[in-house]
């Protein structure tokens, strides 16, 4: 049998080049879309997922597509099993990198010698449904520049995550939010691997990614505009080992710190939803009532001292609040999630992320009350309070309390 030529291994900079190198030459004719699935010993899925794409891909771009399979040079020779293949998938290319490691580079590199003006990546362990490329890719035609397959949006979902791996993805986006919210905010799903993006929108630009979630990295440092998001369920690995470990973990948090220093993260270009947040206000204002009734009774007539007085009022406005938020300002979410269990998790992770603000609600009522007004103005000190918390609780609860977040496996 005779194998293509494995592909050239660029060097220099991680840049994407705003024309396809091949076509710059006068070598190539352009293609539609280009996709890149790094690998790391993934031998066992590399036919399984060649074919499914292959299929989906010839019956809606026949001939205007390539796949760019780039591998780790792993120990179980999955580029080998890839090159075999070519004579039975034309539209494949193979790397096999020997000095380079990671997935974020890997899929930089595939990129870079892409031939397409759309460019994709998606993992190798089936992991991600290859049927959800194509609503992918019909986004990006239909204007989008970035597509992302999301968990958190309707038709998303895990099949079966552990409670610590649960607690762990959701604890990293709250992390993002914070330290980058003009990134991580900018998609319900910044931890996705799972995504296409316009060529035009991320040629140029040096990459420096860290880690394996690539996904911040294009938009923290592209010209990303318009952003579309479709619904896919997380798919438990047919075969292989899952790569998942602390030091992904660590990683991300360097790539925020990253992205965070470097000056400029992309402008926040989505749409505020003002109308939800009206409706948030609302219910907040309402819950202001609840708290300074609450405070007023705890410290005035049962003498308890001002943090324990607000502790429980605080936590009282939050019940409030969630069941006014629930019924209301994220009713159209909360349809698709039905039933007294599913409500029971948006009250604990509501409560959750209230708390949260709870604390910094604590801290500032004594800060005001105790040094700027010198123990005077308890109420106004609770006031400012409340409003200087009011814009993280929404959009906090916003990414991460009213979302899709489980399926049946």
């Amino acid at each position: 049998m005779t194998y293509s030529s494995l592909l050239p291994i660029p060097t220099g900079p991680l840049q994407v080049p705003v024309v396809a190198r091949d076509r710059a030459d006068g070598n190539s004719q352009p293609l539609k879309f280009s996709l890149v699935i790094p690998t790391y010993n993934e031998s066992g899925n590399v036919e399984k997922i060649l074919a499914q794409l292959t299929h989906l891909l010839d019956g809606f771009i026949p001939n205007d597509y390539e796949l760019i399979l780039v591998d780790d040079n792993s120990p179980d020779q999955t580029w080998q099993v890839a090159q075999a293949l070519t004579a039975d998938y034309p539209q494949l290319r193979v790397m096999r990198r020997q000095q380079e490691r990671g997935l974020s580079s890997a899929v930089i590199r595939g990129w870079q010698v892409a031939r397409g003006d759309i460019l994709g990546v998606i993992d190798a362990d089936l992991q991600h449904p290859p049927e959800v490329l194509l609503k992918l890719l019909q986004s990006v035609l239909d204007g989008a520049d970035l597509a992302v397959a999301s968990r958190h949006v309707e038709g998303g979902g895990v099949s079966d995550w552990s409670v610590v791996r649960r607690f762990l993805s959701r604890g990293a986006q709250v992390l993002g939010l914070v330290v980058c919210p003009a990134v991580v905010g900018r998609v319900t799903d910044p931890m996705s691997g799972y995504f296409m993006v316009r060529r035009s929108a991320i040629g140029g630009p040096h990459m420096n990614p860290l880690g394996y979630k690539i996904l911040l990295e294009v938009i923290g440092r592209g010209r990303i505009g318009e952003i579309a998001e479709v619904g896919y369920v997380f798919q438990e690995r047919e075969s292989g080992e899952s790569k998942v470990t602390w030091r992904q973990y660590v990683e991300y948090l360097g790539h925020l710190a990253r992205l965070r220093s470097r000056g400029r993260i992309g402008r926040l270009r989505q749409r505020f939803p003002i109308e939800r947040f009206i409706r948030f206000g609302i219910v907040g204002f309402s819950g202001v009532f609840v708290d300074m009734a609450v405070l007023y009774i705890m410290s005035e007539i049962f003498g308890l001292g001002l943090t324990r007085s607000k502790i429980i009022a605080g936590e009282v406005a939050i019940l409030n609040n969630f069941l006014w938020n629930d019924a209301w300002t994220f009713a159209d979410i909360a349809q698709g999630q039905k039933g007294w269990k599913a409500r029971l998790k948006r009250l604990l992770k509501f409560n959750t992320i209230c708390l949260g603000g709870l604390i910094m609600n604590v801290l500032l009522i004594n800060f005001f009350f105790n040094i700027v007004f010198q123990k005077n103005f308890k109420y106004l000190s609770n006031l400012i309070a409340i409003a200087l918390v009011t814009v993280w609780n929404f959009w906090i609860n916003l990414k991460l309390s009213w979302r899709v977040t489980e399926v049946k496996p």
